[in-house]
């Protein structure tokens, strides 16, 4: 429905307001959906968890896909690149590496 912009009431509840913080998406798929699963790890804590898992039809997840780079792209117009760090050698994203120093 891209021609038909109807104007639609979302409800945020406080709880959901605060977020959920997560520093990895593990994502899987199945010929019928895709699953996000939002996890969080700690330093030195050997288990992660997952906070949340959203799942998305096909069209739901490319439409997911085309909004965050739209957003990416304006967020880096206005604050500058976001510079990936640890990137596999296999990302289909080119992007600039910088390599994380060790102790």
């Amino acid at each position: 429905m891209e021609g038909n912009k109807e104007q639609m009431d979302v409800e945020l509840s406080h709880e959901i307001a605060q977020g959920t913080y997560s520093n990895l998406a593990i994502i899987s798929h199945s010929n019928s959906e895709f699953i996000i699963d939002f996890v969080r790890i700690m330093p030195g804590i050997p288990k992660a968890s997952v906070k949340s898992r959203i799942i998305l039809t096909p069209e739901h997840a490319k439409r997911l896909m085309l909004a965050l780079q739209e957003n990416i792209s304006k967020f880096e117009q206005h604050n500058g690149r976001i510079i990936l760090r640890d990137k596999a050698p296999d990302d289909p994203f080119p992007d600039v590496i910088e390599p994380r120093g060790q102790a």
